[in-house]
This record gives C-alpha cells, structure tokens and sequence, in this order.
C-alpha cells in the first residue's frame, strides 16, 4: 500500500469483522531513534495460534469474497523491510493485537499518509463501535475517543458529513507536531 494509514484501515476494519466493540490505534513515534510503532488492538474474537500463522500467509483469509488476505503480510513485510519488526498476538475470546515497528531513516519506508482522515472514516462507518486513537511524538501525546464524541454529540450521527470533517480536523489540530 502506499500508505500505511491505509494498512491501518484495513487492520482495523478487521477488527470489527472480528466482533470487536472496541478498537484500539496506536501510532507513536521516536524521532531520534528515527523508530515508528504502529498497534492496532482489539476485544474481537480473537485467533487460535494456528489461525495467527496462516494469517501472516498472503493466500490465507477467512473472507468468502475473494480467495487471498493481503493486509497483514503487507503491513508486516512493510515493517520489516525497513529493518523493524512485527508482532500479531491473539486470545480467542479475547481479542488480537497487531504490533509493527518501522525504522523511519530506511530507504523502504512508506509515509504514515493521513491518519486524521483513516480514523475519521472509519468511526463514520462504525458508529456503534468504539476506538481509540493514539498518536505520540517524541513524547507529546494525543488521544482521541469516539465514546466521548458519542456522549457530546447526544445522538448526532458520526456519519454526518459535518461531524466527520469536525472529527478529521480535531485529529489533525491535536496530533503533536
């Protein structure tokens, strides 16, 4: 992909085909280590060990749609072509976490691209599920929480086009920079 936001996107939509109410996003990153850490983790149903391995096999998805799942072994030989690493644990019953370090000073690293507008979209196509967006740099720290927009909008949707483009730049005049 040419952006991992979009990885992103695909991890977490995931998620919810998972049955997870809620959806964690992570995105920190270390200047000085020149280091980048996404996580994505969710209280979906979870994976056997088995079903963690196959599921880093591009011609392995649990979709009827189509015959190959690309998202994870993407995001995961993005990752480590840069010389960082990834990580995908699961419970079943529990939930998954998908973790993939990036080394940000590699030739091979493809550009974060628009998270404000990935969690955007994806809270206004999951409105009755939860997320968590956290975006660290160097330290500072933003968190976004799509339970407490819920609460504040009293009933509004998430899908209206004016509430997404609010949620969007609210990410984006917030992510430390």
């Amino acid at each position: 992909m040419r952006e991992l936001s979009l990885n992103v996107l695909d991890i977490a939509q995931n998620s919810i085909v998972a049955g997870a109410s809620l959806t964690e996003i992570l995105v920190k990153e270390d200047t000085k280590e020149k280091t980048l850490l996404i996580g994505i983790y969710d209280n979906g149903k979870g994976m056997t060990p088995e079903q963690v391995e196959n599921v880093k096999d591009p011609f392995f998805t649990t979709r009827t749609t189509r015959k190959v799942g690309m998202g994870i072994p993407l995001f995961k030989l993005a990752a480590e072509q840069t010389g960082g690493s990834f990580t995908i644990t699961s419970q079943v019953g529990e939930g998954t976490r998908v973790d993939a370090l990036f080394k940000t000073d590699s030739i091979d690293f493809t550009p974060l691209g628009d998270m404000a507008s990935t969690i955007a979209t994806i809270v206004s196509m999951n409105e009755d599920k939860d997320f968590v967006y956290t975006r660290n740099i160097d330290g500072k720290e933003f968190t976004f929480k799509s339970a407490d927009i819920k609460i504040i909008l009293d009933g509004v949707p998430l899908s209206e086009p004016s509430v997404m483009s609010w949620i969007e730049d609210y990410i984006r005049e917030n992510t430390p920079g």
